[in-house]
């Protein structure tokens, strides 16, 4: 089992690194091995960006619920 990778230092990194793992996946010349690492480290990287799109939206919710007029819409991404 690979050792735990350390977090990206941003979303940004992070959205960086996971394109990457994709292309090296899709590329089909990895060993076996080596592509359920990438996989792996993928699955991470995917986990903790979805966790701080979460934190985002919530800190946009909150900031949007002090102003009275504001009406809140669920979150959607574009891509969906």
């Amino acid at each position: 089992m690979p050792k735990k990778a350390e977090a990206p230092a941003s979303f940004e990194s992070a959205l960086q690194q996971l394109e990457q793992i994709v292309s090296r996946l899709e590329s089909g010349e990895l060993p076996l091995e080596d592509a359920l690492n990438e996989f792996e480290r993928g699955v991470q990287l995917a986990r903790t960006g979805q966790q701080t799109l979460q934190q985002a939206e919530q800190r946009v919710q909150i900031l949007l619920s002090d102003e009275k007029d504001a009406a809140l819409a669920p979150f959607t991404p574009e891509n969906e």
